[in-house]
């Protein structure tokens, strides 16, 4: 956090008093989470947007927590951010920005808030607060963690680097702030070719998904160089599955995630990051799709999209599922769990990620 005399610096204006700040952080009383007449009529909006995705059963639970959370964030100055695997109910009705994990990290820097709410996983967390470094980052379940992100840690990239010195790392933003520190460059799915691309060697570390690797190099003639990290929940999918998808239905459109296996991106019809897929399906209308990604985006994207039909493959993020009203709350109510990066790492870990965003602008 800044001190004192640079906020005021920076701002032109005083600091806020130690009283002042410890104020606006103290604990505030849960609210009352009733659902009465008035709280539908209130949240009556909200609701005809997501009513085809959550059911009449399900709002009434909903409806307070959405309620006391939206009015917590003005009294909080914050902002929440939601990753796309997040529930409806999250994605559509509390978020102030949603998308995917870099775009939300961006965006919150555009936003004049003290606090950052992140409803997704731990990794994002700390990226928000690698781009965000004087904002209060929280999350509302702390164990939110990743299957991908897990699977590597800084000192295997460093094994890497001496055991292929000078070849390039480039690593999936979709780590811990302790790897991409290690890094020479940060990279999206979205981006990965170019990021890539953008190195003179003939070889390239991508790291650490290697299913994402392994279709990185079918468009690239540089030699890949790949870890073996697997996200849980594409690597699930296989090809087989999709074939049943096709038999059941030949006019079917099938649209998968570059984290799938490779067998199953060359069944597909089209592969893109989870903002590609979105538009694909924005842009193209198809009459029926699957989304060969985590269950929950499906659910957000077919509010936006009516007309298409949604088959669900229902692979769920146990980790994305770990945030909830009930927490996101709490979060706000009691300013927990706050997410920090040693200023030792977050340094080294931001020019990997700033680098990635300079290469694109």
């Amino acid at each position: 956090m800044a001190l004192a005399g640079e906020i005021e610096a920076k701002t032109g204006q005083a600091a806020e008093k130690p009283d002042s700040v410890a104020k606006k952080y103290a604990p505030i009383e849960k609210p009352n989470l009733e659902y009465t007449p008035e709280v539908a009529e209130e949240m009556a909006p909200l609701y005809e947007k997501v009513k085809h995705v959550i059911p009449p059963i399900e709002w009434p639970f909903f409806a307070p927590y959405i309620k006391a959370i939206n009015e917590l964030k003005k009294e909080r100055n914050a902002v929440i951010l939601a990753h796309n695997y997040q529930t409806p109910e999250i994605f559509h009705c509390v978020s102030d920005i949603a998308g995917d994990s870099l775009q939300l990290a961006k965006d919150a820097a555009k936003v004049d808030a003290d606090v950052i709410v992140q409803c997704g996983v731990h990794f994002m967390a700390e990226t928000s607060k690698l781009l965000n470094p004087e904002k209060t980052v929280l999350i509302p379940d702390a164990k939110a963690g990743c299957s991908l992100a897990e699977s590597i840690t800084g000192a295997d990239v460093r094994m890497l680097r001496e055991k292929f010195p000078g070849v390039p790392i480039v690593t999936y933003v979709n780590t811990s702030a302790d790897v991409k520190a290690e890094s020479d460059i940060c990279c999206t799915s979205s981006n990965a070719v170019q990021v890539v691309e953008s190195f003179d060697s003939d070889t390239v570390l991508c790291i650490p998904d290697e299913y994402l690797a392994q279709n990185i190099a079918k468009q690239t003639k540089k030699k890949i160089l790949t870890w073996k990290g697997h996200c849980e929940v594409h690597e699930r999918f296989t090809a087989e599955e999709l074939r049943r998808y096709r038999e059941d239905d030949p006019n079917i459109v099938i649209i998968a995630h570059p984290e799938c296996p490779p067998d199953v991106v060359e069944e597909a019809d089209f592969s893109g990051s989870t903002s590609g897929m979105i538009n694909w399906v924005q842009d193209n209308q198809p009459k029926k799709v699957v989304m060969v990604t985590e269950c929950s985006m499906s659910d957000n994207v077919a509010v936006a999209n009516p007309n298409v039909e949604f088959v669900r493959p229902c692979n769920l993020c146990p980790h994305m599922k770990r945030i909830t009203l009930q927490n996101i709350l709490d979060s706000l109510l009691y300013m927990k769990d706050e997410v920090t990066v040693d200023p030792a790492v977050a340094g080294k870990a931001r020019l990997a990620v700033e680098r990635m965003i300079n290469l694109g602008n």
